[in-house]
């Protein structure tokens, strides 16, 4: 695991990390010190997540005129009637 005061290069580089770290925390044999390690890298990594995807919608707002828009799918899959 990286050192916990690295900061990762890039949201998808936190991402991994952090599915890594929650993988490990479901290990019933890991000790409290490292599981207590791992959740502080984890809230540390989820907040550096959350800023990227706020930073993205902020710029997306300024792309579209600080108007974001729902999402809307090119094609509409219709259920079989």
């Amino acid at each position: 695991m990286a050192k916990t005061s690295d900061k990762p290069k890039s949201f998808e580089a936190a991402l991994t990390e952090l599915e890594s770290i929650v993988a490990a925390m479901e290990t019933p044999d890991l000790p409290l010190e490292q599981s207590l390690a791992h959740f502080e890298r984890g809230t540390r990594l989820l907040r550096f997540c959350e800023n990227a995807l706020g930073d993205a919608e902020a710029r997306i707002r300024i792309l579209e005129g600080g108007q974001l828009e729902p999402f809307q799918a090119a094609t509409t899959v219709k259920p079989d009637q």
